[in-house]
């Protein structure tokens, strides 16, 4: 765990009479063999960072218990699914639906705290708990980020000391990239960030997206929404990192 998560369970902590915390590697989730094998795990480390930290209750299951037997379902989330991640990553928001419905019918929360690095994630759980009627109200906390700028992730650990310098570059681009609203267009502003990471060989990006922050399509011209929103996904060497920025809200 990280300054991120401990965000969402102090504002939870502050705004609710008990706190859980579920901590799990959901496998379902990964399409990715060697990003599950990689992904880091620190149970004891963060047991005791939620306990400092206003946590009531640490729900920490096993992948026997969340799935005692295969997980048959499939969800349809239209075109939110379709694009962004859902596009890079086949699977991946069916098993972020299995599993945070799971997690919901165990503990039965009135209020679910997500992150908004995950940008994409938020939208889908929200349309979730629209279609399974779950009785929860989902809040988008604000990002949380190193001092250099890059966005707190548990994947930053397998960064060497050199990439984490050098990811910082991720979100120094997307605030730079700001000012061009109303000055470029929206394709002109998608090639200025591509570009900014076509001369290092250790960057490959999977996608830049400017959309509106709802439906999360993509948008032709700044007037087509009143909330839009940038995501970029970016290999850094082997490590995959995600962030976005507000263009408009």
């Amino acid at each position: 765990m990280h300054e991120g998560h401990i965000s969402l369970v102090t504002r939870c902590a502050a705004e609710c009479d008990l706190c859980v915390v579920s901590v799990f590697v959901n496998p379902t989730q990964f399409n990715d063999k060697g990003d599950l094998e990689r992904y880091p795990r620190t149970p004891e480390a963060d047991a005791a960072l939620l306990e400092k930290n206003g946590c009531d209750i640490v729900f920490m299951p096993s992948v026997e218990e969340m799935y005692p037997e295969e997980d048959t379902r499939r969800f349809n989330f239209g075109s939110l699914e379709t694009v962004m991640e859902g596009a890079f990553r086949p699977g991946h928001f069916n098993g972020v639906a299995q599993i945070v419905s799971k997690l919901f019918y165990a503990v039965e929360p009135q209020v679910g705290y997500f992150g908004e690095k995950d940008f994409q994630q938020v939208a889908i759980i929200r349309e979730m708990v629209r279609q399974l009627n779950i009785p929860v109200e989902v809040i988008a906390c604000p990002i949380i980020r190193e001092e250099s700028g890059l966005a707190k992730s548990s994947r930053n650990t397998l960064l060497t000391e050199e990439q984490r310098k050098k990811a910082a570059k991720i979100s120094k681009v997307l605030r730079e990239s700001v000012k061009f609203v109303g000055v470029k267009t929206v394709k002109e502003t998608i090639e200025w960030v591509e570009e900014q990471f076509s001369d290092d060989a250790e960057f490959r990006m999977d996608y830049y997206a400017i959309v509106d922050g709802d439906t999360l399509q993509d948008v032709n011209d700044w007037n087509d929404s009143s909330f839009i929103v940038g995501c970029i996904a970016i290999y850094l060497g082997k490590i995959r990192l995600i962030d976005n920025i507000q263009y408009k809200k």
